[in-house]
This record gives structure tokens, C-alpha cells and sequence, in this order.
């Protein structure tokens, strides 16, 4: 699953299958104004001019969240993002969710954050939150994934409650 091959299009309505003139699609369109906001935090999210974390750092994050929710379809669609930046080791460890082998630090502090917060968001007390500094990332690094981590999970909840819509109306 890639993105949306328009620019502009609406990833949520690509990863559901909307399209105009779909009784779910009218739906979800009636607040544009949500629609739009969504689409602009997905796009401003993954923005390059985000200091401190690539966008390939963000789009780990974003498969990472996405397996541990679980979503499969945000994971495949985040997965098919990812590029060569990340060996098959690493993958593979992120894969199989056995972080003490992601052998850079920094990396495996922001992947133990995103666990502890999709997971069990009350154990991302300020201890948690400070490992993240510690091991390198800068304080506008920290707020960018942090804000990343909450758009996932409302983006996870917004495509699974969609799917179950759209199945609900196929019976």
C-alpha cells in the first residue's frame, strides 16, 4: 500500500477505499473542515522542516505505532514508506518487537517512548519522557514526537472506526 498517488489526496480516505458518491464518504465529508484539518496535521507532521527527526525516523515511528495498535492497514501503508535508511536487522527487530536489539540508542529510546505511550500511555511519566533528551534529542524533537505519537493513535482510531463502518454497511 503506498500513499496517495494525488497530491493533496486524503490518506485516510485512500487507506479506507472512500471515494465521492460512497454513502460513508458523504459522511465523513460533511465536517470538510475535520477532513481537512486531519489531512493538514498528516502533512504537517511529516513535514522535512521538522528539526531534530528525519522523516524516515517518523515513518518508523509511524509503522512501529501502527503494529503495536494493531492497524494493519496504517501499518502497511507506513511499512511500504520506509526506504533503505533502515538495515533488515533493524527491521526485523522493530518487526518482531525486541527493541534491546536496536543497537543505536537514540533510536531505541524513541522506540521504547512510542511503546510505553501506544501501549500504556500512563507509564510515559516524566522519567520516560526525559530518557528521550538523554539519549540526544533535542526539546523540539521531543514535542514533534510526541505530537507524531497522538496523531497515530487518533489516526488509528479514526481508520479502524471507518473500516468497521464500511463493513457494517457491506452486511
Amino acid at each position: 500500500m503506498t500513499s496517495p498517488s494525488t497530491p493533496g489526496a486524503d490518506v485516510v480516505d485512500h487507506l479506507v477505499g472512500l471515494a465521492p458518491g460512497m454513502p460513508l464518504h458523504a459522511v465523513r465529508h460533511q465536517r470538510d473542515k475535520v477532513v481537512h484539518a486531519t489531512q493538514g496535521s498528516h502533512d504537517a507532521l511529516l513535514s522535512p522542516e521538522v528539526d531534530g527527526l528525519s522523516v524516515q525516523d517518523r515513518l518508523l515511528v509511524g509503522w512501529y505505532a501502527a503494529r503495536l495498535t494493531p492497524c494493519p492497514v496504517l501499518e502497511a501503508y507506513y511499512r511500504a514508506q520506509l526506504d533503505d535508511t533502515w538495515s533488515a536487522n533493524l527491521l526485523d527487530a522493530v518487526f518482531r518487537d525486541q527493541l534491546s536489539e536496536v543497537q543505536e540508542g537514540r533510536l531505541q529510546a524513541v522506540l521504547t517512548f512510542v511503546r510505553a505511550l501506544i501501549t500504556k500511555p500512563i507509564t510515559g511519566d516524566q522519567a520516560l519522557l526525559h530518557t528521550l533528551p538523554a539519549a540526544g534529542l533535542s526539546t523540539p524533537a521531543v514535542v514533534a514526537l510526541a505530537q507524531w505519537i497522538a496523531y497515530l493513535s487518533y489516526q488509528a482510531r479514526l481508520v479502524s472506526g471507518l473500516q468497521a463502518l464500511k463493513r457494517w454497511r457491506a452486511q
